[in-house]
């Protein structure tokens, strides 16, 4: 961990904030959970479908990567190579790509 005072000769100014070793890590709330999907109701009915438990939803690589693409993150050509093993049904899919086409 790199201590206050070297950042601050390293950026030449003070450091007014107190750096601190990280200790507990907090989930965010559920409404706050994979943000991006949750806005995007039919994708987000699949997912419901798949992962009925809460929990395992917010655990879910799948939700996880479509709520990336969904937010602006990854490329066409990468979507396209794991599409198939996101777990959405064909029409999902199309709509996850289609979003995607047209967000970029």
């Amino acid at each position: 961990m790199e201590r206050r005072e070297s950042i601050a000769a390293r950026t030449d100014g003070k450091v007014h904030t107190e750096i601190i070793a990280y200790s507990d890590f907090y989930l965010a709330e559920p409404y706050h959970q994979k943000y991006q999907l949750q806005l995007t109701r039919g994708l987000m009915r699949e997912f419901k479908a798949i992962y009925p438990a809460n929990e395992d939803f917010v655990n879910s690589t799948a939700a996880a990567r479509v709520n990336g693409y969904l937010g602006g993150h990854g490329s066409l050509s990468q979507l396209q190579a794991e599409l198939s093993g996101l777990g959405l049904s064909a029409a999902g899919a199309e709509n996850l790509l289609h979003i995607v086409r047209t967000s970029r």
